[in-house]
């Protein structure tokens, strides 16, 4: 009860927060309620240094709450449905990734640049933007301004592909289809998808067809959160046993592997096997939405715990590599659809 009592002030300051970005994601969803939170999280933070008594919910929020909502994600996916319209769509979503990846990894090295921002930056690009930004920082153990700053690149090249993407696509006489699997291979954030390819569906009146092969072509590429971050941790988990075998062993299997990864997969059974046996998938719903605003919740304590000015001190190489990974998915995504011939 004395923890709960702790945590309650900061858990309650950022709930106020996410109300509000909620509503303001709505109102503008081609920013979404995360970058809302964080950015006034962000700006809070310039006025607000000493938490005081909301320091440790704030901390809980960032983290535990995080981890909650990628749980609570797993519940928007059914695996069957992935599988069936998705499958298409595959070699394009392995190749995409695999350039993020290593587009990153040799940025890192040739600019010197820390490896949990890479990753971050790296896994955001190729996946699904923050939500997956949620589920791979806790694996490598990444700290809120390493987030803050993540989530701020992905944010910034997510608006541009939002704007710029339809255009490009007609100009370059992409199809209905075409487009669908180049927004849902190319853009990285769910709500920058559905934002392009609704622009789309108006543009050329589809009746939303392109939006709705775009959003599952994202959830399928949602899925690779999976097997990364289950990578991640296993290397991890593989470099803390070998250093705590130095230590006297202190090493600890709970501390560093993502247990909530697993319940995440777990979700994700439990909503392909309901909607296998004849359950009416909107019962997810509520669980879904209850994921998102989680992810608010968890971007504005992050927020809170960023320091703005080191942030904007040290962004530029981190908005480097979100471009030259913005650009190189983009690429790869296209050249890919014509060497399949979907062109």
């Amino acid at each position: 009860m004395e923890t709960i009592r702790k945590k309650a002030p900061g858990v309650l300051i950022c709930l106020i927060m996410a109300l509000l970005c909620t509503q303001l994601g709505k109102w503008l969803p081609v920013v979404g309620g995360p970058v809302f939170a964080i950015l006034l999280g962000m700006a809070a933070g310039l006025f607000w240094k000493d938490k005081g008594a909301c320091k440790e919910g704030i901390a809980f929020t960032s983290k535990k709450i995080l981890q909650y909502a990628v749980i609570l994600l797993g519940f928007g996916l059914d695996l069957f449905q992935v599988a069936r319209v998705g499958l298409t769509s595959l070699p394009i979503i392995c190749s995409t990734i695999a350039t993020s990846l290593i587009v990153s990894f040799l940025l890192c090295r040739a600019l010197r640049m820390p490896a949990n921002i890479s990753t971050l930056v790296g896994v955001g690009s190729s996946i699904c933007g923050g939500s997956a930004i949620a589920a791979t920082a806790p694996v490598i153990g990444a700290d809120d301004d390493e987030i803050a700053q993540a989530i701020s690149v992905i944010f910034l090249f997510n608006v541009a592909a939002a704007l710029f993407f339809p255009a490009l696509g007609g100009a370059i006489g992409l199809n209905d289809p075409g487009f669908a699997l180049f927004a849902g291979t190319a853009i990285n954030d769910t709500s920058s998808v559905t934002a392009a390819a609704s622009t789309w569906d108006t543009l050329h009146q589809t009746g939303g067809a392109v939006l709705a092969q775009a959003t599952i072509v994202k959830l399928t590429r949602t899925l690779a959160i999976i097997p990364i971050t289950l990578a991640l941790a296993f290397w991890r988990t593989a470099r803390a046993k070998r250093e705590g075998s130095v230590t006297a062993g202190r090493f600890s299997l709970k501390k560093v592997f993502p247990f909530f990864i697993l319940f995440f997969v777990l979700a994700s059974l439990i909503t392909t096997a309901a909607t296998a046996a004849g359950v009416d998938a909107g019962i997810f719903h509520p669980l879904k939405s209850l994921s998102k605003f989680f992810i608010v919740m968890a971007m504005a304590a992050v927020g809170l715990n960023t320091d703005l000015v080191k942030l904007i001190r040290t962004g530029g190489k981190p908005i480097l590599m979100g471009f030259c990974c913005w650009v190189s998915i983009a690429c790869v995504s296209l050249l890919m659809q014509h060497l399949l011939g979907l062109l």
